[in-house]
């Protein structure tokens, strides 16, 4: 987006295994008044087959919600809305088709966010909450899908997990039926408490000073404790023993008649009470506040830094490099001759900053396969950047990355732009053209900046003007780009150079 052409509005779209939140806010002078909130329940969760794919109501459920939510902001400008999905949508094997008729219903595009980034924006959005606070501070979220536990400091998480238990996947395994039992509800406990074995020592080891609630588990558990009288702030361990003795005196989903748990939550609050037990019970928590910040929250303020270049993902960047033991002054000379490139073609190619800064990104990354093995390094570089867990992208930028350095030279295969949503297809291809000229320019590794090039385009032709006999003074620059011609022309590429 372009910093002279700020939004006044942003908006933050969360869509949850359980429920889709929005948050519109306006921004003031760099702080964010929150002028508009919606949530609706659509169970997505429940919409996941024995294939895992996306089916049924749950599906129309959704797609409803997006064009009522869409409505509220199809008017604002292209990267104004951040929407992302989260559990549900991760383990979809359709989600790729599911996000593009979510993406026309909402008018917005619609990421696909880790696990780990789930974490570091909730905590982000607790943090926002809760104000300046230099406690450590443990926060747990329970979502529909999965679980988050992330231990941080002031407005930086420090440690962050996420776990394949939520409140309706447990519902729907162990009260499916509707009935919840005695031992139903030991089951369900014991098999959370499974899920969160292998991380709780690490967390004891870590230490807390406060725990902290975050999204409507967390929140209804609160609101029917404090209603029921059985805790005077928060979720205490005893509150929870007794919620689960009403529970299970009540027998079944369709009876429970709890203060503050519409039928809606009712629906999902047995899965979401055992899971909260288990990591109370796991963790050895005696008592916990709650937070009316969460995913959406931590969101809008993460975009805000987006907005405002103040955000997490050139530290990122930067932390790869390190890792990697990335070739630091080859890498910034490949990307600054790829921005070189980039400005002279981004308005006829319709680029704005959001492509320079992946353009950018992935050429200072492109080498980092080479930590593995120098044969294919293209491959091991663009398999690292679609699977690790980097702070601040989304599962898509990942995915772009990986496309950018996986073509970054020899063949331009298509395969990894088929794995990218098709409104990003075109522009990506383009971005991974600009990114082999880079590093076929660059390729001798010079100790200086190389000459300035000229570029222009017209549609998919690109041409190239270096100085006056640059090429007669380097054949082997004039024969890589001989032969790039002939893999551009494969790929449907036009290159012209002189």
């Amino acid at each position: 987006m372009d910093t002279r052409q700020r939004p006044s509005m942003i908006a933050a779209v969360d869509l949850g295994s359980n429920s889709f939140h929005m948050i519109v806010a306006r921004v003031t002078d760099g702080d964010i008044h929150v002028v508009d909130r919606l949530r609706e329940t659509v169970r997505l969760a429940a919409g996941l087959d024995e294939r895992g794919e996306l089916r049924g109501p749950a599906v129309e459920r959704a797609l409803a919600c997006l064009e009522r939510f869409g409505q509220r902001v199809r008017d604002l400008p292209q990267g104004a809305v951040r929407a992302v999905g989260t559990n549900t949508l991760r383990k979809a094997r359709n989600g790729a088709a599911f996000l593009e008729r979510a993406r026309q219903a909402l008018g917005h595009p619609i990421d696909i966010i880790s696990g780990v980034e789930e974490a570091r924006l909730i905590y982000l959005g607790v943090a926002h909450s809760l104000g300046a606070d230099e406690r450590r501070r443990l926060v747990v979220d329970i979502g529909g899908g999965s679980t988050e536990l992330i231990i941080g400091r002031g407005f930086e998480p420090r440690h962050m997990e996420s776990l394949y238990m939520g409140c309706v996947s447990s519902t729907q395994r162990f009260f499916g039926d509707g009935e919840i039992t005695a031992e139903a509800w030991r089951r369900a406990v014991i098999a959370a408490r499974l899920e969160l074995r292998p991380v709780a020592r690490s967390y004891r080891i870590l230490g807390w000073d406060l725990s902290v609630g975050a999204s409507g588990t967390a929140l209804a558990i609160a609101r029917c404790l404090a209603e029921s009288g059985w805790s005077s702030e928060g979720i205490t361990l005893e509150g929870l023993h007794k919620l689960r003795k009403a529970m299970i005196k009540a027998g079944s989903i369709k009876r429970l008649d709890l203060p503050a748990i519409s039928k809606d939550r009712a629906q999902v609050f047995p899965g979401g009470v055992t899971v909260m037990q288990a990591v109370f019970e796991g963790l050895g928590i005696e008592a916990m506040i709650v937070s009316s910040g969460a995913l959406r929250e931590g969101l809008l303020y993460d975009h805000l830094g987006r907005i405002r270049h103040e955000e997490i993902r050139p530290r990122t960047v930067q932390a790869l490099e390190r890792r990697f033991d990335v070739d630091d002054a080859h890498a910034h000379r490949v990307a600054d001759t790829a921005l070189a490139l980039f400005g002279q073609v981004s308005a006829d190619w319709s680029l704005g900053e959001e492509e320079a800064n992946l353009l950018q990104w992935a050429a200072r990354l492109h080498e980092i396969g080479l930590a593995v093995a120098h044969s294919g390094h293209h491959k091991h570089g663009a398999y690292i950047l679609a699977y690790a867990d980097l702070p601040g992208f989304t599962r898509q930028e990942q995915q772009v990355l990986a496309a950018l350095v996986r073509t970054h030279r020899r063949k331009f295969v298509a395969e990894p732009f088929d794995l990218l949503p098709e409104y990003r297809r075109a522009t990506t291809r383009r971005l991974a053209v600009l990114l082999r000229l880079a590093v076929l320019l660059n390729r001798a590794r010079p100790t200086r900046p190389i000459p300035a090039v000229n570029a222009q385009c017209d549609g998919d032709t690109i041409r190239l003007s270096l100085p006056e006999g640059y090429l007669e003074a380097h054949p082997m620059t004039e024969a890589d780009l001989a032969n790039e011609r002939t893999y551009l022309k494969a790929a449907g590429f036009k290159l012209r150079y002189k």
